[in-house]
């Protein structure tokens, strides 16, 4: 396992390492004492597994949890190809309202740490694409946040494909990042 910094020190890009042959290919996935010592996240507990599939142009987020639900998510690609955004939203810290972007896919089978106090957010950019997500903690509707996708504070640079974007009621209808409290 590689670990990669980003802009932000505490979102990592983790990319595994890959055994392939004319028979295909095989990595370990998860190894949860390797992401510990990578990350230095020693009490870090993954709970939840979930896996979504999506058309080209649908655009999932940004959402995050609030307190005491706050996720911490490991996310990566199985089929097809995503531009996925992590959106500080810790006002302490060094980093706040900025984020990362990261192509993901099925092809660089790299995946992506985001901490929690982060929104979290991808535009599908394949004509399908399933995404598998590790959280922290247990999914609660009552505490789930979504901010709007175009805010202008953050100006976000979704990239531009051959259609419209497809979002869900929720994110149509998200807060601006100046209404975002943990």
């Amino acid at each position: 396992m590689k670990i990669l910094d980003t802009e932000i020190p505490d979102v990592k890009i983790i990319e595994p390492r890959v055994f392939e042959d004319e028979r295909g290919f095989f990595f370990e996935s998860f190894n949860l004492k390797q992401f510990r010592q990578a990350t230095g996240l020693a009490n870090i507990d993954f709970v939840q597994d979930n896996h979504s599939r999506s058309q080209k142009g649908v655009l999932r987020g940004i959402h995050f949890q609030r307190r005491p639900f706050s996720q911490g998510k490991l996310v990566r690609v199985t089929r097809g190809e995503v531009f996925d955004v992590a959106v500080d939203l810790r006002k302490e810290s060094r980093s706040y309202g900025e984020y990362v972007c990261v192509l993901l896919s099925e092809k660089n089978k790299r995946q992506l740490w985001i901490p929690e106090g982060f929104g979290h957010g991808f535009l599908t950019l394949s004509n399908e694409a399933e995404f598998l997500y590790k959280a922290t903690n247990y999914y609660s509707p009552e505490h789930e946040v979504s901010i709007l996708w175009n805010d202008s504070t953050l100006s976000i640079p979704w990239p531009k494909i051959d259609r419209a974007f497809t979002f869900a009621l929720k994110d149509k209808q998200g807060i601006s990042f100046d209404a975002v409290s943990l």
